[in-house]
């Protein structure tokens, strides 16, 4: 790198910066956006310094049209995220959305059972907890939170197949 070009690009970054941040902030959504624009700006123009205009009046269209860049390749970025995020949220929502009837079918199947039984079956099917945890949540010895817990299976099979039972002759 040139001292000439060096410093010619100090210069020039200088007097054109709080355009260049000007330009961004009117463009952008996020304020603090702005500033990491400029900044690949200033990054863009050091590696690229030895493309620097020798024409004074030229480097601020110099700065300029990397700015465009900049930002046009910000935009396309933002624009891909964007479109990732909506694949996987419509992912998401096809793989974990369970039919809504049958979720009121477990839900109400849940509610009817005992209460020692229903805290402890959706600690460990709604909330993620392990049956350890679970025990250790309700107070409860390890071997009788797994005996409660077998018995609100129990029960909970028994009320889903008398509710299908009921469906399908009613």
């Amino acid at each position: 790198m040139r001292r000439v070009s060096a410093d010619s690009l100090s210069a020039a970054l200088d007097a054109t910066s709080a355009d260049l941040l000007a330009y961004f902030e009117r463009r952008v959504l996020v304020r603090e956006d702005a500033a990491d624009l400029l900044a690949e700006v200033m990054l863009q123009a050091w590696r690229r310094v030895d493309s620097l205009p020798q024409a004074p009046e030229r480097r601020r269209m110099w700065l300029f049209t990397i700015a465009a860049h900049v930002l046009a390749n910000q935009r396309r970025s933002s624009r891909r995220r964007a479109a990732l995020a909506d694949r996987i949220r419509q992912h998401l929502t096809e793989v974990n959305e369970p039919d809504h009837a049958e979720a009121l079918t477990v839900q109400a199947a849940v509610r009817d059972l005992a209460v020692a039984h229903r805290e402890l079956i959706m600690l460990v099917h709604w909330d993620g907890l392990s049956l350890a945890e679970a025990a250790e949540l309700l107070g409860l010895n390890p071997s009788t939170a797994r005996s409660r817990y077998s018995a609100a299976r129990e029960a909970l099979r028994v009320s889903l197949i008398e509710i299908a039972d009921s469906a399908r002759t009613g």
